[in-house]
């Protein structure tokens, strides 16, 4: 029954899920018609200037998008050191079949997204590409890749949650807590939780029984340049010139990546984008050991980000969209449909209902830091006008937003875009599996969120 729903969401994306970029362009039309809807005195020559500022004006993400190259780029580059490659190989090397593959996967993306977001992103499809060179001409390479990016699917209740992260910092322009309370929420009170721990536990033991059930029974060989990797540079031989010197001068990488390391200490072990971009290029200046190899890995590992230039400014258009405002006085879409969700909540079912929003909200904002600049003061004054301010609800307030942000990530192919451009896969080679991934997370997150309370 598993593998036949798996046929048919695989059969229905393959027939209308567009290019990633043909979904941003829909996906800012419909936006376009809601604002029309939902956003009194909306123009449309207001709607064109608010998009403009999102695309390229003064709200644009290009460093955003900068950072999420970066993140991609560098992370590459890292997996195809020479140490990190036996690794791999070795990690590849367990499975024998493409349901162990595809679980081996999971479980590898998923305790690396516990640990870092963009680690998470970069080790599943990596891992991924080095099974399928064992395995080839026995896995469904999109299924795998899938299972990879199903690992994601907790990221925002470990470690690098930027929403649990901002409402531990009162400097954080993200902390909607600070701002409107006073009150800062610790991880004890967020990801710590066991309404946090428990579904992430569950789901990396129900995915795991999803992917077998749902495991295609036609093989498929994959491209071979989605399994081809930066070639080594070649040995130089006879004497070499000076600049061949400086280009192997392992010194030169030593020095650079003392420096990063240097700062990671004196910024108190700080984990944000910035920092893992660093942490990243420092271990493959490390482990990659001369320039001249560190240069060809990051070259070839660059090959893969077309898609991302191409379409995350569009994003910065659909969030912009969402948050325009005729003037001053009048609510923007995003927090007209956060009201709407709220309006009639009580102490049970407000956690619930800004889950649900949250599910909502992400297929236009699909930003787990930006989503909660957009649902989380409505959240906060709801919560506060009702009296429910203990650090301890507020922080599931702020998780289940978190939480509906990743769920959603399943059917929304923003983030996705970096797994395909790294496995050279299109959209509807992939995210038909991952259906099944976000139906798993809308159950047991949303039933975690409702029946298990804050402590």
């Amino acid at each position: 029954m598993v593998r036949r729903f798996t046929d048919l969401c695989v059969s229905y994306v393959q027939r209308f899920m567009p290019d990633p970029y043909i979904f941003a362009l829909v996906l800012t039309l419909v936006v376009v018609v809601l604002d029309f809807i939902l956003v009194p005195h909306a123009s449309l020559g207001g709607m064109v200037k608010a998009w403009y500022g999102g695309v390229w004006g003064d709200s644009n993400i290009f460093t955003f998008a900068l950072q999420m190259i970066l993140i991609l780029v560098t992370g590459y580059t890292l997996a195809q050191a020479p140490p990190v490659q036996r690794l791999l190989q070795r990690i590849a090397s367990v499975p024998k079949n493409q349901v162990q593959a595809a679980i081996t996967c999971f479980l590898a993306a998923g305790i690396a997204s516990l640990l870092n977001w963009g680690l998470g992103l970069v080790v599943g499809v990596v891992v991924a590409k080095e099974i399928a060179k064992k395995l080839r001409k026995d896995i469904h390479f999109g299924y795998i890749v899938a299972a990879g990016y199903m690992g994601y699917i907790v990221w925002t209740n470990g470690f690098s949650s930027s929403i649990a992260l901002a409402n531990t910092d009162p400097t954080s322009s993200l902390n909607i807590i600070y701002k409107q309370l006073g009150q800062t929420v610790q991880f004890s009170h967020s990801i710590f939780e066991p309404y946090s721990w428990i579904p992430v536990l569950v789901t990396l033991i129900v995915i795991p029984i999803a992917l077998r059930l749902m495991a295609p029974t036609k093989e498929h060989i994959p491209p071979m340049e989605a399994l081809e990797g930066a070639e080594p540079p070649a040995k130089l031989t006879g004497r070499k010139t000076f600049a061949e010197a400086l280009e192997n001068a392992w010194i030169l990488n030593l020095l650079f990546a003392a420096a990063g390391f240097a700062f990671f200490v004196m910024s108190g072990w700080a984990l944000n984008i910035g920092s893992v971009v660093m942490l990243f290029t420092c271990l493959g200046l490390v482990l990659h050991w001369t320039p001249r190899r560190f240069i060809a890995a990051f070259y070839e590992s660059a090959k893969t980000c077309g898609s991302l230039v191409l379409q995350y400014p569009l994003y910065g258009g659909v969030m912009a969209l969402m948050a325009y405002q005729p003037n001053p006085s009048t609510p923007a879409l995003q927090t007209v449909i956060s009201q709407g969700l709220v309006h009639g909540a009580n102490a049970t079912t407000l956690p619930v209902l800004n889950y649900v929003g949250s599910l909502i909200i992400s297929l236009f904002v699909p930003s787990g830091g930006g989503h909660w600049g957009v649902q989380g003061p409505v959240t906060i004054a709801t919560a506060k006008a009702m009296g429910l301010t203990a650090n301890a609800y507020l922080g599931k307030l702020s998780m289940s937003v978190a939480m509906g942000e990743q769920v959603t990530n399943m059917i929304q192919p923003f983030w996705a875009l970096p797994v395909l451009a790294l496995a050279r896969l299109g959209v509807r080679d992939m995210m038909g599996f991952t259906v099944i991934a976000f139906f798993i997370g809308l159950i047991v997150f949303g039933l975690s969120i409702l029946l298990i309370p804050a402590i």
